[in-house]
């Protein structure tokens, strides 16, 4: 059984890769705007980070227990860098370069939280009972102190500006919380506060991201500007079908007609040449990663190991079901990549390093 999840992970991990590189070299064939060295990054990335997947899993998933905190804080300089004096571009600063190195730190924070959250929940105790003498202490401990840890790398990324990368925060917070000891009802009474604030929020945004938000309700009021990408994204999908027009031979994806094709909107590529069959096999890789990683967190015997392989789950599913939505005019653009498919080093190698360790994970999971 153990070597089945095992094998599982890295199957279903191999399978998204190459369906990957496959549309990343269609996205950038002989294609003047996307230059063809895209592919051969990837490429690249992708033996790295197999290396890098297959030496965490040999390592002691216990060790990060040791380093969260450490790991936390070294996110949050970084995001503070960013901020002083990081490399701007498309309109926001978001990356920090170091000689020929460039790389995103929000990526890396993903990580960062998910490590810090899963140490502070694994070392809270429950409440024996709860009183009115005890609430707010109980409150304070397993609510409000990690949200504090979320809220100091939320605030940071939003401030690049970066709404997407900081909801999805957010989202490893609940989800790690349902994790936790805390009854149901309290979380389920701060997500009802938290919605009621959410028209409050309009004023804390940036014009694009409300020009954002009104083109999602109706893309053709500004067809040839913020509007244009989702447009030609849902041709592109609605002109694939069932089977695709084939590799190599989309025409909104060869002619140049769909903006960032290889990077937030690589699942246009996908839908266009590969189809209804084509999205729908990547749909279910992902899927049976996930699904892997819940028997996973099932069969795991402490409580730092379900906590970490829950915030991976969540932030892998997160990811996937916003970028797709996006792409398909069901959600906002937010700028969100597809996770191991869309080109982005920071990305792909983060993604592959919480996998190492969700394989740690997996290889130790009845031990303890």
């Amino acid at each position: 059984m153990q070597r089945n999840l095992n094998l599982q992970i890295w199957i279903f991990t191999a399978l998204i890769v190459a369906s990957g590189l496959v549309v990343l070299y269609s996205a950038s064939y002989q294609n003047a705007r996307v230059s063809h060295q895209v592919f051969y990054d990837q490429l690249w990335m992708a033996a790295t980070g197999f290396v890098v997947m297959f030496i965490l899993s040999r390592i002691d998933y216990r060790k990060f227990y040791d380093l969260a905190y450490v790991f936390y804080g070294f996110c949050v300089v970084l995001l503070v860098f960013v901020l002083m004096g990081g490399r701007h571009a498309l309109g926001a600063t978001r990356w920090l370069t170091f000689g020929p190195i460039s790389f995103q730190p929000s990526e890396l924070a993903k990580l960062g939280l998910i490590l810090a959250l899963g140490r502070y929940f694994s070392d809270t105790r429950p409440a024996v009972r709860f009183s009115l003498q005890n609430i707010r202490g109980v409150l304070w401990r397993d609510l409000f102190a990690p949200l504090i840890l979320t809220l100091v790398l939320m605030l940071l990324i939003f401030k690049q500006p970066d709404l997407g990368t900081s909801l999805l925060f957010f989202g490893i917070f609940i989800a790690m919380l349902f994790v936790s000891y805390l009854e149901y009802r309290y979380i389920l009474g701060f997500l009802f506060v938290c919605l009621a604030a959410v028209p409050f929020a309009w004023g804390l945004l940036k014009q694009y991201q409300k020009d954002r938000l009104l083109v999602f309700l109706n893309p053709n009021i500004d067809p040839l500007g913020t509007g244009y990408t989702i447009i030609q994204s849902k041709i592109a999908i609605g002109s694939g079908q069932i089977f695709g027009k084939g590799w190599l031979a989309g025409t909104q994806n060869q002619l140049n007609f769909l903006p960032e094709r290889h990077t937030d909107f690589i699942f246009s590529v996908i839908g266009e040449e590969w189809g209804v069959v084509g999205t729908l096999a990547v749909l279910f890789f992902y899927f049976m990663l996930v699904f892997t990683a819940i028997r996973v967190a099932e069969q795991v015997k402490d409580k730092f190991g379900v906590q970490v392989t829950t915030g991976i789950m969540m932030i892998l599913t997160l990811q996937v079901i916003i970028n797709m939505g996006m792409v398909l005019g069901l959600f906002p653009v937010v700028g969100l990549t597809l996770p191991l498919i869309s080109y982005g080093r920071s990305s792909f190698m983060v993604f592959m390093i919480m996998l190492g360790i969700l394989l740690s994970i997996s290889r130790r999971r009845t031990i303890f």
